[in-house]
């Protein structure tokens, strides 16, 4: 397999949108909104990192960062997700290769940290981890992990940008 991560382009915005409702069709744990997501983030201008993973110009895999607010204040900070991987193509290292890229390019541009909601056991290899004192409301703390850039970590209740509540 050689396949390359990339930003997205315009021509790619469809092939995201179906892969990621694809790919989280079956989730038990899904809001099934997650295409309506990406598409929102990019239309309101959030939608801060946005990377394809492809092979033979065929979309394999996306995941896409947006800013998050901290209660105390503090800038910097990110919210990783969606991340989507074809359903036929999952386990097979895609959904890895884009975390990498999107942390790196998120230190690049001199990100404080990263914030997602998941699976610990899956986003744990990546050094993500819950925080106590760093938390989304309604969520099991668990669930809710940071991965900081500068050795600090946040406290406060984190908030997404509105475009995550997307349903349509």
């Amino acid at each position: 397999m050689h396949m390359t991560i990339s930003k997205e382009r315009p021509q790619d915005i469809e092939a995201i949108s179906r892969l990621t409702e694809a790919a989280f069709r079956n989730e038990e744990y899904s809001s099934h909104t997650e295409h309506f997501i990406v598409n929102a983030l990019r239309r309101t201008g959030q939608l801060s990192i946005s990377l394809v993973a492809a092979e033979h110009d065929e979309i394999l895999g996306h995941v896409a960062i947006s800013p998050v607010s901290i209660s105390s204040g503090v800038t910097g900070w990110y919210g990783l997700g969606p991340i989507s991987v074809r359903p036929d193509r999952q386990g097979k290292g895609i959904g890895s290769a884009l975390m990498w890229a999107a942390l790196q390019q998120l230190r690049q541009q001199g990100a404080a940290g990263c914030v997602v909601l998941g699976d610990p056991a899956y986003y744990g290899r990546f050094g993500f981890k819950a925080h106590p004192g760093l938390e989304l409301p309604d969520v099991p703390p668990e669930y809710f992990q940071a991965l900081s850039f500068t050795g600090e970590l946040p406290v406060g209740v984190v908030k997404y940008a509105a475009a995550v509540d997307a349903r349509e």
